[in-house]
This record gives C-alpha cells, sequence and structure tokens, in this order.
C-alpha cells in the first residue's frame, strides 16, 4: 500500500469523505494489515481533527487478514448501530487477502451473513497490480453496497467528493429490471453488458433473490441493441405481455416494450412495482438526448476495446463524433476525460 496510487490516495480520499460529513455522523477505522485492530473508535465528526489525525497515523506492511478486518469492521458499525441511520462499511484494499478467510466463496459467504444485519459495504479498490476486481465487486453486490476502483485523486474525489452521496447512501436495494420487447415490432434483442447481473425471469418477482442497489443521485443505463420485426433471426427470449396478446388486438401496436421495475426501500423486506410501456418515436440516434448518444458511443468503445464480434462497423472515429455531439454540457469534466481515452486507446490500436 505504500506506493503513491495506495495508501496516500486512500488518505486522500477519505480526508475528502470525512470534510463533508455532519458533525452528528461517526467514524471508525479497523486495519488489517497481519492482523485486525481498531485504530479509532466510533468518535464523532464534531471531532474531525482526531479522525483526520488517526487517518494521519495510518501505514502499510504485513500481509492482508481481510477477513478478520471485516469482522472487525461489523462489529464497531453493530456496536454503535443508529435506528433508521446510514449505517456502513467502507471496505478499502489494494489486492487479494492472503490471510485467514482468502477464498472467494468464504468471503461471499461471510458478507452475506454480515448484510443481514442492516449494515451496507462499500468497497474501493486501489492501486494497480494484484487487485482482485472481481472479487471486489462481488462482494459489494452480496453486501448490498457498491463498488469504486480508485487509481488517481481525479477518482478520488469522484467516489468519496463529488458523488460520495450515492458512495454512502442507498436509496433502494435489491433493485431489478425487467424489459418486455413487443415481437409485433422486435424480431430479436441482446442485453449489452452486466453477464454477472443477470437474472432468470422467475427470479423478479422473487423477495428473497439479492439484486443491485442505487446510491443518491445515481443512475443505472441498460442498452440493448434489437433487431426489427421482419428481419429472420433466432431470439430464445422469452416472450411475455405481448405474446399472450390476439394478433387481432391492437392495443400495443405501437408499443415498443415495457418496463418493469421492483425495489425495496433500503430498510424494507417487500419490494414495490413500478411498470412504464414505451412507445416507438422511430427517432433517429441525431435526435436523441445527449445522455442517450453519449452512453451509445460509451459501448461502442467497449465493443472495440474486447474486440467483439457484435462490434459491426463499430470505430473509434464513429465512437468519437457521437460522443463529441454529446458533450456541450459537461460541467464535471468526465465526457471530456472519455475522449481522451478515446484518443488513448485509438492511438494504441494503431
Amino acid at each position: 500500500m505504500n506506493s503513491p496510487n495506495k495508501l496516500p490516495l486512500l488518505k486522500d480520499g477519505l480526508r475528502m469523505m470525512v470534510n463533508q460529513l455532519k458533525p452528528q455522523d461517526r467514524v471508525a477505522i479497523a486495519v488489517y494489515a497481519g492482523s485486525s485492530g481498531l485504530v479509532l473508535p466510533s468518535t464523532s465528526v464534531a471531532n474531525k481533527g482526531e479522525i483526520i489525525a488517526a487517518l494521519d497515523r495510518l501505514e502499510a506492511g504485513g500481509s492482508t487478514n481481510g477477513g478478520a478486518g471485516i469482522n472487525l469492521a461489523y462489529t464497531v458499525a453493530a456496536n454503535n448501530f443508529i435506528s433508521g441511520g446510514n449505517n456502513r462499511v467502507i471496505l478499502a484494499t489494494d489486492g487479494d487477502f492472503n490471510v485467514g478467510t482468502t477464498s472467494d466463496e468464504s468471503l461471499v459467504s461471510l458478507i452475506e451473513e454480515k448484510r443481514k444485519s442492516g449494515i451496507f459495504l462499500s468497497v474501493l479498490g486501489f492501486g494497480t497490480g494484484n487487485l482482485n476486481d472481481s472479487m471486489m465487486e462481488k462482494l459489494s453486490n452480496k453486501g448490498n453496497g457498491n463498488y469504486a476502483y480508485i487509481d488517481s485523486r481525479d477518482e478520488a474525489r469522484k467516489a468519496l467528493g463529488e458523488q460520495v452521496a450515492g458512495t454512502l447512501l442507498t436509496i433502494a436495494k435489491d433493485v431489478k429490471i425487467q424489459v418486455e420487447f413487443n415481437p409485433a415490432l422486435v424480431a430479436g434483442y441482446r442485453l449489452i453488458g452486466y453477464e454477472n447481473r443477470l437474472l432468470a425471469n422467475r427470479d423478479f418477482n422473487d423477495d428473497m433473490k439479492d439484486a443491485g442497489e442505487i446510491g443518491a443521485g445515481h443512475s443505472v443505463t441498460a442498452i440493448y441493441e434489437v433487431v426489427p420485426a421482419g428481419v429472420a433471426i433466432e431470439n430464445d427470449g422469452i416472450e411475455l405481455k405481448y405474446s399472450e396478446t390476439p394478433k387481432s388486438d391492437t392495443r400495443f401496436a405501437n408499443e415498443l416494450m415495457t418496463v418493469k421495475l421492483r425495489y425495496k426501500d433500503p430498510d424494507g423486506d417487500t419490494s414495490k412495482l413500478l411498470t412504464m410501456g414505451v412507445l416507438d418515436n422511430a427517432r433517429s440516434v441525431e435526435n436523441a438526448s445527449q445522455n442517450l448518444r453519449f452512453a451509445a458511443s460509451v459501448v461502442q468503445f467497449g465493443l472495440l476495446l474486447r474486440d467483439s464480434r457484435y462490434r459491426g462497423n463499430a470505430s473509434f472515429g464513429m465512437a468519437k463524433q457521437l460522443a463529441s455531439s454529446a458533450a456541450a454540457n459537461d460541467l464535471k469534466g468526465y465526457r471530456s476525460e472519455f475522449l481522451e481515452l478515446l484518443d488513448q486507446a485509438r492511438n494504441l490500436k494503431g
């Protein structure tokens, strides 16, 4: 953790976070290098100097006993649990856990057990090298939380500064989205990405099935590739609402799809259902919103990086043109940063 993009960056990011907390908030710090220990007992942010001083005293060294550290953190959080409050463990790591509970399965089981306490989890991955990115994401998924990879001060400022409310405050848990396409208008479809978050259709109504969380101010974007009706394609998707309607029934003639969303309140166990039909307005991509055009550019970029067989005629030039057309209202510079990544990738690819 000694390298500049690890412990120093962690301290920097957590200082940003503490400076945005309110006096009634409380912070405790546990470490897990070699053996676990409590560096700072639960302390009011009214005593911000004590918290910052404890951060400044942190040092790198020893092996990584993540399981013991997680247990200690949840114990401290449980002992200081605030009913109706935002109770959360923030796990910061630069790599694999190599002492104590180390297997993915054991760590996931540990987190699944701990989430029953009503304490949420945020996972922050720092630096490069042996960071087990997939395991960190898996732990955050099972801990009713979120995951952020931080390799620069800009990323730290984004996750723990500008978007700290989304990192620390969950507004909806076990969020599930189900999309039904109207076969009268759509011959086939493909969800792009989310391979590790797919659920079976039967799981949508099952409140016992774990799903993702949404933080304050966060948005979730899902992109589908759609093949219009009349084009021959193998489609193994399960047709629901529309397939049950006789062909002579024109109630859904202009309805492209139905979007269903289930979610639970942060302290709830029973889901709520929202349903909305979406009409086919036959608009071109040039007339789409800036957000949609930018998201489509990001998808193209991902397909090119993965050299996906679905990339079609996508190119870095097309992706940049689409993103540039949607970069006007870039108040925080995120879209211009993406354009720089596009140029770097195109140069690397030659």
